[in-house]
């Protein structure tokens, strides 16, 4: 399986911080942008021109997939989006790839000594 998925490592930005947003439920483009900025503290926004192309690409990539419209009170052009299998496995083998970054970001930066 780890074969399968280090084929889409590093993750773009972008793409992983769709797949985190659509990691806690479904959701609609609009949806997701506000999901970013919120997981993200208002750090990290994406515009619509971004979030599409990506959405693009992780739906022929396979790791997302397009749901539909939810409800008839909902606006039926509105299109949902979830993670798929494959998708979940990506996410979770980049988050554990950026862990041991981090990991050894903060042991070198523990060990850093000053400069002359």
């Amino acid at each position: 399986m780890k074969h399968e998925t280090s084929n889409f490592l590093p993750l773009p930005p972008a793409s992983f911080h769709i797949l985190v947003a659509l990691a806690g439920d479904e959701l609609h483009g609009y949806g997701i942008i506000q999901e970013i900025a919120r997981q993200s503290g208002g750090r990290y926004r994406l515009g619509p021109g971004t979030l599409y192309d990506n959405l693009q690409r992780l739906m022929l990539k396979g790791l997302i997939a397009e749901t539909g419209h939810r409800s008839g009170t909902d606006d039926p052009r509105r299109r949902y989006y979830r993670l798929t299998a494959l998708g979940s496995r990506v996410l979770s083998e980049e988050v554990e790839r950026l862990e041991g970054t981090l990991r050894e970001a903060r042991t070198n930066l523990r060990t850093l000594k000053p400069r002359r």
